[in-house]
């Protein structure tokens, strides 16, 4: 399960100039996303 979590550690927040961002969610990490619940996905989209 570990490896998971390592896996969206360069996923980040960004706001610039008022605009909410979040970069580097890349496909690979969204179907990982997509595998765990909700509870989860909620932090990262």
């Amino acid at each position: 399960m570990r490896w998971i979590f390592q896996c969206f550690k360069g996923i980040h927040y960004v706001i610039l100039n008022g605009v909410k961002q979040i970069v580097n969610l890349t496909e690979e990490r969204r179907f990982i996303l997509s595998l765990l619940p909700a509870s989860c996905q909620r932090y990262y989209l």
